[in-house]
């Protein structure tokens, strides 16, 4: 919702609005439920004032009930963003969707940078081919983000590189502190840029290193579960996609099948809506699998990083044969 929506809200003007907009509360509905404390903090506004606002806020809203007709009514609005690879596409039921969080999840050289960065180029196509029609925010937390890159896959594509990259909002976070902070900026950085796809890569990194020992872990998990909540609520405000990308840790002790399993723990796997497992292949390609989604199906697919971005198997190459390495 814009701000003269949140206007609308009795109590709520101009200034106001656009206080809880750049806190990262862009709609009417997380104004309504959200804990009125929390709001305070972010905001400076009255704790009384925000009561009014939050009890007027709720009679404009059902932040109770709803028809599952109502619920696929909203969802109509969802867009999907193609990822490059029709194989890729088709596991994600046809490609990233907006107003959710899907979390690509892997070690080291397994493709999730590569993947972020062809989508920043694809996001920006106009609906009919394939894309969002919109800009981008990337979030850099590990400063493997390479602008060269995203000049040859638009080279790669036909587009103008230059354009292409004019369209990317690109941030180096330092620290957590810095990731929260410019988390919070998106909610007026997406409304005022346009902005239809939100990366962070990764998003489990600082909060690795700097929330160190079991003494650490419960205040590390409660931010971590803070800002994933916000970011669901700006996936869902502006209908835009959010990608997210995770670091796997390995149990040394497992002497049969993957020794790795995703960071972040049960957090990171009820906040996110999509999670896709990320490996190597062989001879360069990557295989792809949907560990967990409400409504997408068990899955993998294969493919090949190019200088055009992700990319299919190349015509004739079976599920048995692994592509030479591009």
């Amino acid at each position: 919702m814009l701000e003269e929506d949140l206007s609308a809200v009795e109590g709520v003007g101009p200034s106001t609005a656009k206080k809880l907009i750049n806190a990262g509360y862009p709609t009417i509905e997380a104004i309504a439920v959200t804990p009125p404390r929390e709001i305070m903090e972010k905001t400076d506004i009255g704790f009384n004032t925000i009561l009014k606002i939050q009890e007027a806020a709720r009679k404009m809203v059902q932040v109770d009930f709803k028809t599952a007709q109502e619920a696929y009514k909203k969802r109509q609005a969802m867009q999907k963003c193609t990822t490059g690879s029709k194989k890729l596409n088709e596991i994600l039921g046809g490609g990233i969707e907006t107003q959710a969080l899907t979390e690509f999840i892997g070690e080291y050289a397994s493709g999730k940078t590569q993947i972020c960065v062809t989508l920043s180029v694809m996001a920006q196509l106009p609906k009919e081919k394939g894309g969002l029609g919109g800009n981008v925010a990337f979030i850099d937390t590990e400063g493997t983000f390479m602008p060269e890159r995203v000049y040859q896959i638009a080279s790669g594509l036909g587009l103008d590189p230059a354009e292409t990259a004019k369209n990317i909002f690109i941030a180096r976070a330092y620290n957590s502190e810095h990731q929260c902070l410019l988390i919070d900026k998106l909610f007026t950085l997406c409304k005022e840029e346009s902005v239809k796809l939100v990366v962070v890569d990764s998003m489990i990194s600082h909060f690795r290193g700097e929330y160190m020992g079991r003494e650490t872990l419960s205040d590390r998990q409660q931010k971590l579960n803070k800002y994933l909540h916000k970011l669901t609520r700006l996936a869902e405000g502006y209908n835009l996609a959010i990608i997210l990308t995770n670091q796997v840790q390995s149990n040394p002790a497992a002497f049969f099948g993957d020794p790795n399993k995703p960071a972040g723990g049960n957090i990171m796997a009820h906040a996110c809506t999509h999670r896709i497992y990320l490996r190597k292949g062989g001879k360069g390609s990557r295989i792809a699998k949907v560990i967990d989604s409400p409504y997408l199906p068990e899955a993998t697919a294969r493919f090949i990083i190019s200088e055009q971005g992700i990319k299919d198997l190349p015509d004739g190459t079976t599920e048995e044969e692994e592509p030479a390495e591009e």
